[in-house]
């Protein structure tokens, strides 16, 4: 789970039912977005030069985590409707207008994405452990997340059949995505008594642990040539903070924050600290060139609930904010081809908390 992360009155560990409005026949990679989704262009701020020809492609309940196949032909996401179960996991074909259920039904799911194939799908769910919903996380000693150990991350075809379980170990397995060039996913796990990024190869196969230091580490995405992960921490670095760290890892939960981006080489080594503003950074994803790093936060007051999306150089340097809506923008994705970005947002809200999928086209500059 990139994690049942609350902002406003919404929940995500993901979110069903998205209802899509209509879609032309013209893929998305075929020309421009015109025909596709609701004309949001209203909603863009003027302050938003990288977006444009901005579309709403979902409309009702909580939806995120929306991320491309490798032909940039669907997203894969998560879906839950207003006030009703838990996160299941869908596709939405932009070709054809197409959403459709692929994970159970039952149980809660979440971090789902595509093999680079685009032949198989994979998320994480518990629905093999107890097919009812599990409760949301008790936010009486609060704001935390809820790390649910019968988390294990599964494969499917793309319509959800042919399921394959890839984790087995007792303990929270989720947050998994693909490498875009080699059969190697990178994915979170608690199987060795902390939060820590672990690859495996798309069947399950030779699992190596990546990172060592206590505290969470999660969230991972590979560089677009596949040689760098970009991922999500937060250690604890006083003797109190590790003592409230251990206090709720052992309660199955993790307070959320304060969390610095970091990227390191797909091996694991030449770990590096990229931000360094004591907020709440989350949801990182390479820019196509490699060499910059979008991703969500609060900083703008890292106390609030306010989340935009902000790009940064790789080293660290050359801030700069993409998104200003004042409510909550993030998950950015882009298209395999550059030329798209796809994120979650509050914006045009239907409710309060309403999370749709947006797309826009990508403007450098």
């Amino acid at each position: 789970m990139r994690f049942n992360i609350k902002l406003r009155a919404s929940v995500y560990s993901g979110i069903l039912f998205a209802l899509p409005l209509a879609v032309t026949s013209m893929g998305l990679l075929a020309g421009p977005l015109a025909g596709q989704g609701m004309n949001a262009a209203a909603f863009l701020d003027a302050r938003e030069g990288h977006l444009q020809n901005l579309r709403q492609l979902t409309v009702s309940g909580e939806n995120a985590e929306a991320y491309f196949s490798a032909d940039g032909a669907r997203l894969i996401y998560q879906s839950r409707a207003e006030g009703e179960g838990c996160d299941q996991i869908y596709t939405y074909d932009l070709a054809n207008d197409e959403t459709r259920l692929v994970s159970t039904g039952e149980g809660r799911t979440t971090c789902s994405y595509y093999y680079p194939g685009g032949d198989r799908i994979l998320y994480a769910t518990t629905h093999h452990w107890d097919p009812t919903c599990p409760p949301s996380p008790d936010m009486s000693q609060g704001y935390v997340w809820a790390l649910y150990p019968t988390f294990d991350i599964f494969a499917a075809d793309p319509d959800g059949t042919n399921m394959v379980q890839l984790t087995e170990s007792w303990g929270y397995d989720a947050e998994a995505t693909f490498s875009p060039v080699e059969d190697l996913v990178v994915f979170t796990s608690m199987r060795d008594g902390d939060l820590e990024i672990y690859t495996m190869r798309g069947d399950g196969s030779e699992v190596r642990r990546l990172t060592d230091k206590l505290g969470y580490d999660g969230g991972p995405f590979f560089s677009p040539d596949g040689k760098k992960i970009v991922y999500r921490s937060g250690y604890p670095e006083t003797a109190a903070e590790v003592a409230e760290y251990r206090r709720l890892l052992a309660q199955g939960l993790i307070r959320p924050s304060a969390l610095e981006i970091y990227v390191m080489d797909a091996d694991g080594s030449n770990q590096i600290q990229v931000t360094d503003n004591g907020a709440a950074n989350f949801g990182p994803y390479f820019h196509p060139s490699g060499e910059k790093i979008l991703f969500s936060s609060n900083l703008g007051d890292p106390s609030g609930r306010e989340f935009d999306i902000y790009m940064i150089n790789a080293d660290g340097t050359g801030l700069e904010q993409v998104t200003f809506t004042g409510g909550f923008d993030g998950f950015p994705m882009f298209s395999p081809d550059g030329k798209y970005l796809v994120f979650g947002s509050n914006r045009n809200e239907s409710h309060e908390g309403n999370t749709n999928v947006f797309i826009a086209e990508w403007v450098e500059g």
